[in-house]
């Protein structure tokens, strides 16, 4: 005899209080919880290079710049969601919790194999149902490649970028090089495109 599946919903309050003590993270979709994978070393450098030079950027304004370990919760349209973000720049004055912000104006994502899928389909979705988000940037980990999605209106423009590119984050007022985004792995990118 074959078991049906077991449908188990979670409330967000019941999710966010299991988060403040796992020892892995996990996003929320729904009453659904996700556990999230760990990231590869290049993913973090990615990662950790733009904080860096964001957060310096941003010095002594209002805005604050975090890296995956603060929540983004989304309720839009009966949906209730908790990303993780690779990094996100909020300028809130008020932000609803200790664990979360509700109103980013740039989010970035840095692609790995097996979340380029749902970073560039799932997550695009939902980040362009939050009103304050102007900028999300998903950044390859394999190749040169930025796509900045300018948002507005509950839609957005995408514009590609290569390794001999500059972008501007219109949202933060930063213009970066393709090159600069992948300073601490140029060299293994490069060889990589060798080979």
């Amino acid at each position: 005899m074959a078991l049906a599946p077991i449908d188990i919903k979670v409330s967000p309050d019941d999710y966010l209080r299991h988060e403040l003590t796992s020892e892995i993270k996990h996003e929320y979709d729904n009453g659904y919880v996700v556990a999230m994978v760990g990231a590869s070393r290049r993913h973090n450098l990615i990662a950790l290079g733009l904080a860096t030079r964001i957060r310096s950027h941003l010095k002594g304004r209002p805005c604050r710049t975090y890296i995956s370990d603060m929540k983004l919760r989304i309720r839009t349209q009966g949906n209730d969601l908790f990303y993780y973000p690779d990094l996100m720049v909020s300028c809130d004055s008020n932000p609803p919790s200790e664990y979360y912000e509700e109103q980013p104006v740039l989010i970035i994502e840095v692609l790995s194999p097996s979340t380029e899928t749902r970073d560039k389909l799932e997550k695009l979705s939902a980040y362009t149902r939050i009103p304050s988000v102007k900028e999300y940037l998903t950044v390859s980990q394999e190749r040169f490649e930025v796509q900045r999605y300018s948002l507005s209106d509950g839609s957005a423009q995408l514009t590609e970028y290569g390794e001999d590119d500059s972008l501007l984050l219109e949202s933060i007022g930063l213009t970066l090089s393709v090159r600069e985004v992948y300073e601490d792995v140029l060299d293994e990118l490069r060889q990589a495109g060798e080979s």
